[in-house]
């Protein structure tokens, strides 16, 4: 899926905000988008055309995000607490409808490459043996959980979230870099970057864009 040898952009979670989508998106490197495109910020339609346009001329792609996988459960008809997403609904067009759908259920939840791990909520080594990684039709399996949400204690914050840990991180094994989203860690606007007790790194790129922050992306050449 991802183009032999490409140069590579890797962007965190847009969350609506199509504007500086648009902008990171205008690269001839391959994009990689790690989930959550929708819901928050001021135009998510704008940011799911980006996307679209993307994936037509075949010079991106994005992963699954757990907001991207409520709003397809929504559009499903499934019955899911709305929150960001009933307001996507609301201002998601008829013509999309379809397409969007359709897009997010063939979005994969993670992807491998040599020694690079593109997924949107955590990494587990699991992962490396698994080769199905798409949307899933039921309950998530234990994986495809961590991947949509992270790892997680089980309790809430005070500001009535769930409350995430960074245990994952030590689980990276040597030499490889895990590049995430969903959990914004940053404390001073760039990437978060932590090396775990394996000797992996995890690179965490969601920086609130839509939601009061900025979006982040970092360019690579693999090769």
């Amino acid at each position: 899926m991802i183009p032999s040898g490409a140069k590579l952009r890797i962007i965190g979670d847009v969350h609506g905000d199509a504007r500086a989508f648009a902008i990171a998106a205008e690269t001839d490197r391959f994009v990689i988008q790690l989930g959550d495109l929708v819901d928050d910020g001021p135009d998510t339609p704008g940011a799911l055309r980006v996307m679209f346009r993307l994936l037509h001329e075949k010079r991106g792609l994005f992963l699954l995000g757990n907001h991207d996988y409520k709003l397809a459960r929504a559009l499903r008809g499934d019955n899911v607490r709305n929150g960001a997403t009933a307001r996507t609904l609301d201002e998601l067009p008829a013509d999309l409808r379809d397409l969007t759908f359709e897009t997010i259920l063939a979005a994969p939840l993670w992807l491998a490459s040599g020694p690079l791990f593109f997924v949107h909520g955590a990494f587990q080594p699991g992962m490396l043996d698994m080769s199905q990684t798409s949307f899933p039709t039921g309950r998530p399996c234990p994986l495809a959980a961590f991947a949509l949400y992270g790892q997680t204690t089980g309790r809430v914050t005070g500001a009535g979230r769930p409350e995430r840990l960074l245990r994952w991180i030590d689980d990276i094994p040597e030499g490889m870099t895990v590049y995430a989203g969903h959990d914004q860690r940053s404390t001073d606007g760039r990437p978060y970057v932590r090396t775990g007790k394996a000797g992996g790194t995890a690179i965490l790129l969601d920086t609130g864009a839509g939601k009061g922050g900025h979006l982040s992306w970092i360019d690579i050449d693999p090769g």
